[in-house]
């Protein structure tokens, strides 16, 4: 402490006549804070209830957003949707999540590695792989099922309802496996050691002992599971429209079209907004209940359970999960990426790599498109860590009187649907006198809004880690709180903050919920530009597009592996 203080020492006190001009700051952040997460909430409910031209009060945009038979069956598309996923995602992920905390499978390193995989893909990639995996008649599954049993078409069709279930159940069963692993790790053996005594096998304790206690973190799991599902936009846009259904997300993107009725998409993402506070709250409530002992990680040895040759039976369901999830949609996309058409198949002289020359050096925008998302992803990344670090640090020292609404602002938007988040962005800044619907400013904005909560919880944690001792230390020397903020709580966060601006940053380069609503000509992002080119059934460039992002969106991982741990993008969803 005697270093820290002296080394903060020669600072010069930031006091303007007797008073600390680190509250500038404070201020500065509560403002900004206010101007991401309350204008654009506020805008979409005032919105909602405004005539187009007039701006009067009504009701009108409520009754055009659910008074048509088709637009209310989109509502419930979404609801089934969510519930089919979550529980296709719990059947993949609870056995695989028993095998890798609780058993003595073999690969659980392996196995964790894969989930991870399956977690980083973005949705609308493996929606992009399923379409040549599973699409009718062209995809490769149907054809290999045509060539092995001599049928005339093949069994698959991913522009299904099921289909689209599928393909998200795949991608977002990683939440379940998070949160289901994590409070397996935590059971004690003792319990399962006396079901044993009592005659008890390995199953029957899994099925009567082991998953019971670890309930209320599937049903947690489960929720974000269906949250997910209900609010995603690209693997419903590729796959639900070509099959002639509709979802609400993408009901809600038909009413962007010409002309834009942004009223009427205000009134018909109301309920969406609703179903997702609703079950948030329920999740929060079910999965910090204190009822169950042996989840308290107090006592208690944890040993893996001895499966014998039924090790090799769960090893099997997982790589065949992960057949599905990572090795055939990799596999199949890497072809299309390096084919001169894809249809063709893996002969050497339909290997090239000129779509990736095309995508990089001569297509109007596609490289721009790449360098777009890697910059508004950063400026979103670091304007996300300060704004959280100075929210979090205001909450834990309790610098004003409502810290903790400050607090709760910040995890906010994780309540908050991407596209309905970009509506309410519409709303606010579109309009003069901000005027700023199509530019990089609106995008980067509603990307830090958007992933505020990732960096608040790391940043929250972090700062209630370090003793205020220290802070007083360098207050006692002369110095103001942003002096005791720059010059010691910073330099001890440096891994934290760093880990933060990844777990934003990766998301943010990818994102595509919002920034299908809020894009202009000069900001397309390469989220948007995959999703363009699936709609023009270029598949072989967007191939070559989505493994380029992934590939340089590997050294990110790896540093965050070396800073923070293997699996420090799994859990920052376990928190």
């Amino acid at each position: 402490m005697t270093a820290i203080a002296q080394s903060a020492a020669p600072a010069r006190p930031s006091r303007i006549g007797g008073w600390d001009s680190s509250w500038i700051l404070w201020i500065l952040i509560i403002a900004v804070l206010l101007f991401l997460v309350v204008s654009p909430f506020v805008h979409l409910v005032l919105t909602s209830f405004q005539a187009e031209k007039t701006g009067e009060f009504t009701l009108k945009n409520y009754a055009a957003a659910y008074g048509r038979a088709r637009y209310v069956e989109a509502l419930f598309n979404s609801l089934k949707l969510g519930a089919g996923a979550a529980l296709l995602a719990g059947a993949l992920a609870v056995p695989l999540a028993w095998g890798v905390s609780r058993t003595n499978m073999p690969g659980r390193g392996f196995v964790r590695m894969l989930v991870l995989a399956t977690f980083i893909t973005p949705p609308y990639t493996g929606a992009v792989a399923w379409i040549l995996l599973a699409g009718p008649n062209a995809g490769w599954l149907n054809r290999i099922y045509v060539m092995l049993t001599g049928a005339e078409a093949g069994p698959f069709n991913i522009y299904s309802f099921p289909g689209l279930v599928v393909v998200i159940a795949l991608y977002s069963f990683p939440y379940i496996f998070i949160f289901t692993s994590a409070a397996l790790e935590l059971v004690s053996s003792e319990m399962e050691d006396a079901a044993n005594i009592l005659g008890a096998g390995a199953w029957r304790t899994m099925r009567k002992i082991t998953l019971p206690l670890a309930l209320p973190a599937i049903l947690g799991g489960l929720i974000i599971c269906f949250l997910e599902a209900i609010a995603l936009f690209a693997s419903p846009a590729m796959i639900a429209i070509p099959a002639r259904f509709n979802v609400v997300t993408t009901q809600l993107f038909q009413f962007f079209g010409n002309p834009s009725r942004v009223e009427v998409a205000a009134a018909y993402a109301m309920p969406l907004l609703g179903v997702t506070v609703l079950l948030v709250l329920v999740q929060r409530l079910i999965t910090r209940r204190k009822g169950f002992a042996t989840l308290t990680g107090k006592g208690g040895e944890r040993r893996p359970i001895d499966l014998g040759g039924w090790r090799w039976a769960i090893f099997g369901y997982a790589m065949l999960v992960a057949a599905l999830s990572v090795f055939l949609p990799y596999i199949f996309l890497v072809q299309a990426a390096f084919a001169k058409a894809w249809g063709r198949g893996f002969a050497l002289d339909n290997f090239s790599f000129q779509n990736f020359h095309f995508v990089l050096f001569e297509h109007a925008t596609a490289a721009k498109s790449v360098w777009n998302a890697f910059l508004f992803g950063g400026a979103a990344a670091t304007l996300g860590v300060i704004i959280t670090l100075g929210v979090a640090y205001i909450v834990a020292r309790k610098l004003v009187p409502f810290a903790g609404f400050l607090g709760f602002l910040c995890v906010a938007p994780f309540v908050i649907p991407g596209v309905v988040l970009a509506i309410g962005f519409y709303a606010a800044y579109a309009p003069p006198p901000l005027a700023l619907y199509g530019t990089a400013t609106i995008l980067i904005l509603a990307f830090t809004t958007r992933f505020l909560p990732i960096g608040y919880v790391n940043a929250s944690a972090a700062i209630r880690s370090i003793n205020p001792e220290m802070e007083e230390a360098v207050r006692v020397l002369g110095g103001s709180r942003l002096t005791a903020l720059r010059r010691v709580v910073a330099p001890l966060l440096k891994r934290n903050l760093l880990g933060a601006w990844l777990l934003i940053f990766i998301p943010a380069t990818r994102e595509l919920s919002s920034a299908i609503f809020l894009y202009g000509p000069n900001t397309k992002v390469v989220s948007v530009m995959i999703f363009d080119m699936s709609e023009e059934g270029n598949f072989e460039y967007l191939a070559a597009l989505a493994l380029l992002l992934q590939m340089l969106t590997l050294p990110m991982l790896y540093i965050g592996q070396r800073a923070l741990g293997r699996d420090f993008m799994l859990r920052r969803n376990a928190t």
